[in-house]
């Protein structure tokens, strides 16, 4: 129990501030998004500004009511004290994946790196949302433990943004690669430890003390 309580205070931490950043920067400091679309070169599709940015709007909010949703479903106080809110807020982190996945099927034509960086966010939008629904599944069969290894390996992804850039500073700002590459490998490479982080988060913890697994 204080292995858990520890990692779901520094995922608190971590979550909370990156809401925070996310929010201040794309709707304060750089609503117009210049600093990240100046990287934006040699693009095969004429980006339309004013759609695009509204959908990031869209995709960055929606980003952030995830985050926040899946945060608070793995408290185990707020779900033994409402499992109708606990159910309530499950629902509103599945529609909000399934919006920022929509999104970003908008965006992924046009991002940094060209047609290999597109293709790696392709995957990501086809994976994240096929995880949840099997979390949705396995506790509509009462398999919560299932249903909570579903649901760590789902909220995983809400630090894709995350983790592409730190990746991507890595490689541009560390060993000195272009940046377009970078942020291609950024991908591929968020895409990898994505996948593999939950499942060494999973054994760690071990099982839930309520388990109706079948």
């Amino acid at each position: 129990m204080k292995k858990q309580r520890t990692l779901y205070g520094l995922l608190a931490g971590v979550s909370i501030l990156f809401i925070l950043y996310a929010l201040v920067k794309n709707y304060l400091i750089d609503p117009e998004a210049a600093a990240f679309l100046s990287h934006k070169t040699g693009l095969k599709r004429e980006l339309n500004l004013p759609v695009w940015l509204n959908v990031m709007y869209v995709h960055v909010a929606f980003a952030c009511i995830a985050m926040a949703a899946g945060l608070i479903n793995f408290s185990n106080r707020i779900r033994e004290r409402s499992r109708m809110f606990h159910r309530i807020n499950g629902y509103v982190y599945l529609v909000s994946v399934l919006l920022v996945v929509l999104t970003s099927g908008y965006m992924a034509p046009y991002a940094t790196g060209g047609k290999i960086s597109s293709m790696g966010f392709n995957a990501l939008n086809i994976i994240w949302p096929i995880i949840t629904i099997i979390a949705l599944v396995q506790i509509k069969k009462k398999r919560i433990a299932r249903h909570r290894n579903w649901m760590i390996r789902s909220y995983a992804f809400c630090f894709t943004n995350m983790s592409i850039h730190l990746i991507t500073t890595l490689f541009h700002q560390g060993f000195g690669f272009v940046y377009a590459a970078s942020y291609t490998i950024g991908v591929y490479g968020s895409l990898v430890l994505l996948l593999a982080i939950p499942n060494v988060i999973i054994r760690m913890i071990g099982q839930p003390n309520a388990v109706i697994d079948k």
